[in-house]
C-alpha cells in the first residue's frame, strides 16, 4: 500500500468516526429533551397522555433523521471508491 492510499485510508475513517460521533449527540439530545419535556406534560395532565405520546413518538422519530443521514454519511466515506 502506497503511503499516499494509506493517509486517504486513515483519513477516510477519521472522517467517518467524527461524522458518527457528532452526529449523534445532536438527535441524543433532542430526543432526551423531547421525552423529558413529554413525560412533565403527562404528569401534570394525565388525560393527555395518549396525545402527547402520539406527538412524541413522532418528533423523537423526525429527530432520529439526523443520526440517519450521518450513518449514511460516514457509510459513503468508508466504502466510496475514489478513483
Amino acid at each position: 500500500m502506497e503511503i499516499g492510499s494509506a493517509i486517504i485510508a486513515a483519513a477516510r475513517a477519521l472522517g467517518a468516526g467524527l461524522c458518527m460521533g457528532l452526529g449523534a449527540i445532536g438527535p441524543a439530545i433532542g430526543e432526551g429533551n423531547a421525552v423529558g419535556k413529554a413525560l412533565e406534560a403527562m404528569a401534570r395532565q394525565p388525560e393527555m397522555a395518549g396525545t402527547l405520546r402520539t406527538n412524541m413518538i413522532l418528533g423523537c422519530a423526525i429527530t432520529e433523521t439526523t443520526g440517519i443521514y450521518s450513518l449514511v454519511v460516514a457509510l459513503l466515506l468508508m466504502f466510496m471508491q475514489i478513483s
